[in-house]
């Protein structure tokens, strides 16, 4: 018997706590992971223990860890792997090779067994999308450079450890046979599965799902049997669960009813993980983790400075700048749930002890916590850091230079940053005009759409060294389109140090930065709504003025 007299009363306690420390967290700027956690180390038997409905518990998880890999299977976007070209696989893949063997090496100097040593290193390789993708998406950068490569390398992650689960498993059923002879049955049953869900996506599901889209409900609900269903599949052959709901998200991801599904089962996944946290850290004990501090620490440093260096080392010779290998780096600097999920998955298999689960889980919130933190500041460090980092830069990065196109003789009068709906317009305009004119853009894509023979560059209005590059000598205007005060702070600033004579234009949400802008040392600011509504105001003014009373 528990604390509380029943299940649902218990459930409705951890909920409750779990959205106060959430509350907590946010505020501290951290992922929603760390609360989880705590809420289960909390409520777990080393604190207050409030946890006894285990059973419940950890079949929410099995559900939530289920969705987790079904979206992150229905959401794979192999496009971003193919425009992202050699360095999303070179990164990906070289990142994990070199984490893996370095951490094999380290747990082994720790004394550590060669399979828990394994598990370790493993765990060490893989990134979180979720926290990664939410804190981009924050900054907006997304579609920068270092961005794409990111989801790039991360998706590149993603498939590796289905990969990973796989072996284990292979691993883990081998039992007294050979390791080959494990292998090789799984392997053949793997392609068995691959083969009947590739004929049920192509003769079946098109037809199913045709109907049952009528129903957004029923499609969801169809989506949510479908991962399930696989994923009891993949596990009775021996694939695991994981793989199972993994397959099942990417027979559907090439469906035009992927974005609904997903945009439908993210906050449900999203709410069942909060139990699997949970339910992880309850069954940590406190005194266990204090005595593994020390070894933590080490991984920990590894994973948040070891990682970056990895992922800065193959972009460099890449032929990427230090900027973009630097921020791209940064997004390495954490394990992710994905490594705890493996450590859940070594443990229910006897691969390793709950000793090595909760170091594994000790360094998750250490990295999550910290490099949370050196992404949000991500530009300052990187300020800070610059001199030191020209090591990993090509005299001449070629990758980033390939992305624009250089300006012809005569030299541009005005540049441009930005390439949006307001920024093309502007330049669109300018152009109409005759004037020449530079864009600059830190979307390749936007880079790569413009039209024949405009110069356009690839660069970033907040790197230093790439305004300091551009022919700023007979330029007599600067005009930025992006609307972040930071931005146009740092780019004025960069201008007036770099001896910069012209006139600078920036732009703004609303009309109450204007001052801070120039007193910063814009000479225009620019206020695209209300400059809108002021011109439309006069127009129509002027068309009616005829007919209003004196």
């Amino acid at each position: 018997m528990g604390v509380f007299p029943d299940i649902f009363t218990e459930m409705a306690v951890l909920l409750l706590l779990a959205a106060g420390v959430g509350a907590l967290c946010m505020r501290l700027r951290q992922p929603l992971i760390v609360a989880f956690i705590a809420v289960g180390i909390l409520a777990g038997p080393s604190v207050l223990g409030w946890v006894s409905a285990n059973d419940q518990i950890d079949l929410l998880a099995k559900f939530g860890i289920t969705l987790l890999l079904f979206v992150v299977g229905l959401k794979l976007d192999l496009h971003i792997i193919r425009t992202m070209g050699p360095v999303a696989l070179a990164t990906g893949l070289g990142q994990v090779l070199f984490t893996s063997v370095i951490g094999y090496l380290i747990a082994l100097a720790l004394s550590m067994t060669p399979i828990a040593a394994l598990y370790v290193a493993v765990a060490l390789t893989f990134s979180s999308t979720i926290i990664i993708v939410k804190l981009l998406s924050d900054k907006r950068e997304v579609d920068t450079l270092h961005g794409r490569i990111a989801l790039g390398f991360l998706i590149v992650q993603d498939l590796v450890v289905v990969l990973v689960m796989i072996g284990l498993n292979a691993l883990g059923e081998t039992g007294e046979t050979s390791v080959a002879h494990g292998a090789l049955t799984v392997l053949w049953k793997g392609i068995a599965f691959l083969v009947v869900v590739v004929l049920i996506t192509r003769y079946l599901l098109p037809r199913l799902l045709l109907v049952l889209s009528r129903s957004q409900e029923l499609l969801v609900l169809f989506g949510i049997a479908w991962a399930v269903s696989l994923a009891i599949l993949g596990d009775t052959l021996g694939l695991s669960k994981e793989v199972g709901a993994f397959v099942a998200g990417v027979s559907l991801a090439s469906t035009p009813y992927r974005d609904a599904l997903g945009a439908r089962l993210v906050s449900l996944r999203d709410f069942l993980l909060l139990f699997f946290f949970i339910d992880l850290g309850a069954r940590l004990d406190l005194g266990m983790l204090g005595a593994q501090l020390g070894e933590a620490l080490v991984f920990s440093l590894f994973v948040l400075i070891g990682n970056p260096l990895i992922v800065m080392i193959i972009m460099g010779l890449l032929g990427y700048r230090k900027r973009t290998g630097f921020l791209a780096g940064l997004t390495v600097a954490q394990i992710s749930e994905f490594s705890l999920i493996l450590g859940a998955l070594g443990l229910s298999l006897g691969h390793i002890d709950a000793e090595i689960m909760g170091l594994i889980t000790l360094v998750g919130l250490i990295t999550i916590c910290a490099s949370t933190y050196m992404i949000i500041f991500s530009y300052p460090l990187y300020e800070w850091l610059a001199p030191w980092l020209k090591i990993f830069e090509r005299q001449r990065p070629h990758r980033e230079i390939e992305l624009g196109v250089e300006p012809e003789g005569g030299g541009a009068e005005i540049i441009l940053f930005g390439l949006g709906r307001y920024g093309s317009g502007i330049a669109q305009v300018l152009r109409g005009r005759g004037a020449r004119l530079l864009s600059v853009d830190y979307n390749p894509d936007l880079v790569s759409s413009e039209p024949m023979g405009n110069p356009v560059l690839y660069g970033d209005a907040e790197d230093p060294e790439f305004v300091a590059s551009l022919p700023l000598a007979h330029v007599q205007w600067v005009v930025s389109t992006a609307r972040e005060r930071q931005v146009n702070q740092a780019l004025i600033h960069t201008l007036r140090s770099l001896g910069y004579a012209g006139r600078i234009a920036v732009t703004v949400h609303g009309p109450g930065e204007v001052a801070r802008l120039e007193q910063a040392g814009a000479d225009l600011v620019l206020v695209p709504l209300a400059d809108a509504a002021r011109e439309a105001a006069d127009r129509i003014l002027g068309q009616v003025a005829p007919v209003i009373p004196g």
